[in-house]
């Protein structure tokens, strides 16, 4: 199957001839599904559009969103590439990933950052443009390794040995008279018993992710962050030197919810994706080529947590994420000795050069709640910073540490002010 590969970057919105692809349609588009204060929503991913002129037929708008996905099942395929690459570097987004997992606040975020469409076929890539994959693995090794630093979780499981001179447990009529009656192993008791220990179904699933990681690791190699991956990986393994990989994924349906043990549940959640991202078949890993199921990975809220962790870094506890009021959800409330303001990060080139009043106006009303004034312990007559955070590649900040948050104020406008991040580089 001869499949038309289109490719562009997130945020673009331009027009093009339809002399090199055939499309049917008026329109065909692509949403991300996500809950937001309890409700299902359908962002837009992209959109082609059919224009009435004589120069160009279609016009193109891509979203916050990278992936791929089909535009004509089985014939025509668009791949969206971060909008912050050029020809020269291309942004790791998969160290803006790790660095946001390393605070514990994050895991219960994983979800909504990216969405896979396993009823669809998937699409044949290169290696090098599998976004999806990197981005589950980092994801969960970051989980396994606050599991391994509590503990592997101990419960009981079933076991079925063939027991000499001895009987444990239940009695396997049918098994016994097979491998041991007709085999004249007359000593010989096929039981069923429980066990309590590490081997369990849920750490056996865990076991069986990591061998498929062990294996693809190697061909992570274009990005910075490998050898801290490797690392990572080398640290996770040794806990799982007693526990056995033999699995059916079917045997595990659902996991029981322990607080203690609260990343189990996402945890396997992640090792199924991984496993059924390389169809069960560990030689998928080594491929030069890959199929992947069409994807959709939300760079405006990975770009809101890897905030959040340089936030975290500088004022720790004295940052609140996502302060929910009546409907309202603030990015971050920052409360320390010497700032105490609403913050908004968002993903938008345009605060490089300029502001955007509607975001403005958006964070200006949060620092309006009298929720607000008084978890910050301001009086009435007091007017709240604000501080909008984006992306600048050229002259944004690597960290926030030492940095005065009040330095740039948005023309216009009294103690609104933005401050530039730089992302990381793939070098």
């Amino acid at each position: 199957m001869n499949v038309n590969l289109l490719t562009y970057r997130e945020h673009v919105d331009l027009s093009f001839s339809n002399d090199k692809i055939v499309l049917q349609k008026n329109l065909y588009e692509s949403v991300f599904k996500k809950t937001r204060k309890g409700k299902d929503v359908s962002l837009p991913c992209f959109s082609i559009q059919k224009l009435l002129n004589e120069d160009y037929n279609y016009n193109l708008k891509t979203n916050y969103y990278i992936g791929v996905d089909w535009i004509e099942i089985n014939q025509i395929a668009l791949y969206v590439a971060p909008k912050l690459n050029n020809l020269e570097k291309e942004v790791d987004y998969i160290k803006m990933l790790f660095s946001s997992l390393s605070n514990p606040d994050i895991s219960k975020e994983i979800e909504e950052l990216f969405e896979v469409k396993w009823d669809l076929p998937s699409i044949e890539i290169e290696q090098k443009q599998d976004l999806l994959t990197p981005f589950l693995v980092v994801e969960f090794l970051c989980l396994v390794k606050k599991i391994v630093q509590k503990g592997l979780k101990k419960s009981y499981y079933k076991v079925e040995q063939n027991l000499y001179s001895k009987v444990k447990g239940k009695i396997l009529v049918g098994k016994s008279i097979k491998l041991n009656v007709q085999q004249n192993k007359k000593l010989h008791t096929y039981c069923a018993y429980e066990e309590f220990g590490l081997n369990s179904k849920e750490n056996r699933l865990l076991k069986k992710a990591l061998i498929f990681i062990k294996r693809y690791l190697p061909k992570y190699s274009h990005f910075n962050n490998n050898v801290d991956l490797q690392n990572l990986f080398n640290y996770i393994n040794p806990a799982f030197d007693n526990v056995s990989d033999d699995i059916d994924l079917t045997e595990i349906k659902h996991s029981k919810t322990n607080v203690f043990y609260n990343e189990y549940e996402e945890a396997i959640r992640l090792a199924k994706l991984i496993l059924k991202r390389f169809g069960y078949n560990i030689s998928n890993t080594e491929k030069d080529k890959v199929k992947t199921p069409p994807f959709w990975i939300d760079m405006s809220k990975l770009f809101e947590l890897y905030t959040l962790s340089l936030l975290k870094e500088r004022f720790h506890n004295q940052v609140k994420f996502q302060y929910k009021h009546y409907g309202n959800e603030l990015d971050f409330l920052l409360k320390s000795s010497d700032y105490q303001m609403v913050i908004d990060a968002k993903y938008k080139t345009a605060y490089i050069n300029g502001s955007n009043d509607e975001d403005v106006r958006q964070v200006s009303g949060y620092a309006r709640l009298q929720k607000v004034y008084n978890e910050l312990g301001k009086k009435r007559e007091e007017v709240i910073d604000c501080l909008i955070i984006y992306p600048d590649q050229e002259n944004g900040l690597e960290n926030l540490t030492g940095v005065n948050l009040r330095e740039n104020e948005i023309p216009h406008y009294f103690n609104v002010y933005k401050l530039g991040l730089k992302l990381p580089y793939i070098r």
